[in-house]
């Protein structure tokens, strides 16, 4: 899920920058140490949407640099227990496969597969049913349920099923002309 939230950074500026455009070096130094990170506490930082303040600066002694406190907003992706998302496969395997929704990876094991889906082996490793009417392998598009999530320190860890209504592949790449 997305949310717009707003955040403070404290910014370490060196002194060669100050001058007339000393707001436009911090807030793009800000975008850059910021855009695509991922804080355990509030989810992956998709983009900064704007820049609310820069306090007074704070000169750290013996090296010169210089400390702002800048509030910022920002479009925080957090994915949550329950929230369906469409996500693409990266890797199968016959524990199950690993799929990628934007920033988050998210496993899938092959006991949260349906049951009418065998592994198949081969130059293209897959979940097939018997009939072959649908195959999920590298690049297909897969609507997925959220059951699980880990979250660490910089990164969030997921576990999904596709076994429930309404879930499965999307779009199949091999199946495609």
């Amino acid at each position: 899920m997305f949310f717009h939230i707003v955040l403070e950074r404290n910014m370490q500026l060196h002194p060669r920058h100050f001058g007339p455009h000393l707001r436009d070096k911090l807030v793009s130094k800000l975008m850059q140490d910021v855009e695509g990170t991922c804080s355990g506490r509030y989810g992956f930082v998709v983009a900064i949407t704007g820049v609310e303040n820069i306090g007074k600066g704070l000169i750290r002694e013996g090296t010169g640099f210089v400390t702002f406190p800048v509030k910022y907003q920002c479009v925080i992706f957090r994915p949550f227990k329950g929230e369906i998302l469409e996500a693409v496969v990266t890797m199968v395997n016959k524990m199950g496969f690993f799929a990628e929704a934007g920033p988050v990876q998210i496993f899938v094991s092959n006991h949260l597969i349906p049951d009418d889906m065998e592994f198949q082996a081969g130059d293209t490793p897959s979940y097939t049913t018997s009939d072959g009417s649908v195959r999920i392998q590298r690049d297909t598009e897969v609507r997925l349920k959220i059951v699980g999530t880990r979250v660490d320190a910089t990164e969030i860890f997921c576990i999904g099923t596709i076994k429930d209504d309404f879930l499965g592949v999307i779009s199949d790449p091999s199946m495609t002309v």
